[in-house]
């Protein structure tokens, strides 16, 4: 048990039926001890019976008996798995998945301090504005500019995804 001192300078703190050159004197305070730990033992069981009582309460919701509820994943988690299983270097892949899951960690972090800093922000929202009029301008204003825009964006689909 650990008390801790607290001093009570002040006459408003202090007890008015105490004499005043006691009053400026350190009172000791003691502080109410805390409650247990849990048991690490009991965790595990209150965490199975708390997914047997989440399976019996989806069983009741659903009127089935809880040997009868089955798990079902989503369409999406089953399309990802498909997908994962077709793919051969998996080893690559989760590599490079880690990379990009630290790159936009990195770039959210330094997007986040740019914006902390006090004109930066302002600054880079008017070379933005800028950059989108002179693009709208040189590339959508006259129909042909549109039409050279369309077939280098087709270009570029085609060489990124492939020629179908």
């Amino acid at each position: 048990m650990a008390s801790t001192a607290c001093a009570l300078t002040s006459p408003a703190l202090a007890d008015s039926r105490v004499p005043a050159a006691r009053s400026k004197s350190p009172i000791a305070i003691g502080l109410p001890s805390l409650p247990p730990l849990p048991n690490v033992a009991s965790q595990g069981t209150s965490r199975i019976s708390a997914k047997r009582l989440a399976q019996n309460v989806v069983a009741m919701a659903t009127g089935e008996a809880p040997a009868q509820v089955a798990t079902q994943l989503p369409e999406f988690v089953k399309t990802i798995q498909e997908a994962w299983d077709q793919v051969e270097d998996k080893y690559a892949v989760s590599s490079l998945a880690f990379a990009a899951a630290v790159g936009l960690w990195g770039s959210a972090g330094m997007i986040s301090a740019i914006d902390r800093l006090p004109v930066v922000p302002g600054v880079l929202e008017l070379v933005g504005i800028g950059y989108s009029g002179w693009f709208a301008y040189q590339n959508l204003v006259y129909k042909p500019d549109r039409e050279a825009l369309l077939v280098k964006i087709k270009c570029l689909y085609r060489d990124i995804i492939g020629s179908s």
